[in-house]
């Protein structure tokens, strides 16, 4: 078994950020004026499909897939099949901050803070998934998403007492679906990560609350 965090892990954001973002980007994005053809194309599509019309910029994150076509499609063909997927808005992005946090991941942290808090997330949550699933406050349900996330990163199954908790509520579907997302959005942080992706002006990462 693998070490399983289910509270606070040390996490030392300035220095995390200097780290995973302080150098640049490892690999430019695509210019603006430059990003035409299939991969352009791609992001159109998917963009559409969540309800995104604005294609006037195209975040970096995209653009630098954009230099693999290929694999930008089925991330975020993948990613909008989540975005759409049975199980909750709010509970889907309950899971992706846990694992934006044990990532330490401040492009993805702080992305879907924004997000999250479109959904429902409370300032509050958003604070305490940094504290995980030892953290007094959450619902039984919402206690067993974030310790499911816990267990997947940290032992690569969820446990039996934390799937039993999640089949009274949740159906086959939701069940099937949850640790894709949760695969999904660890590959995605690795991806940020190792990319040194360039945060936005809207998002100051691992300190965004």
């Amino acid at each position: 078994m693998g070490k399983i965090e289910r509270g606070d892990i040390d996490v030392d954001i300035a220095a995390r950020q200097r780290q995973v973002v302080g150098n640049g980007p490892r690999i430019a994005p695509i210019p603006q004026d430059q990003f035409v053809g299939e991969p352009l194309q791609v992001c159109i599509d998917i963009r559409e499909s969540i309800g995104v019309t604005d294609h006037s910029f195209i975040p970096e994150y995209m653009r630098t897939l954009g230099k693999h076509p290929k694999l930008l499609r089925r991330q975020m063909e993948t990613g909008m099949t989540i975005f759409t997927g049975t199980i909750p808005p709010r509970e889907r992005e309950l899971a992706i901050l846990r694992i934006g946090w044990l990532m330490r991941a401040p492009y993805e942290w702080g992305e879907h803070v924004d997000i999250s808090k479109r959904y429902g997330v409370t300032a509050e949550e958003v604070e305490r998934a940094t504290h995980g699933s030892s953290a007094p406050g959450w619902s039984e349900h919402d206690r067993a998403i974030i310790a499911a996330v816990e267990e997947l990163i940290g032992d690569q199954a969820i446990a039996e007492e934390t799937w039993n908790t999640l089949a009274r509520t949740w159906n086959e579907q939701q069940l099937i679906e949850f640790p894709t997302i949760v695969g999904q959005y660890v590959a995605t942080a690795y991806v940020q990560n190792t990319l040194r992706m360039r945060l936005a002006s809207d998002n100051p990462g691992l300190s965004f609350r």
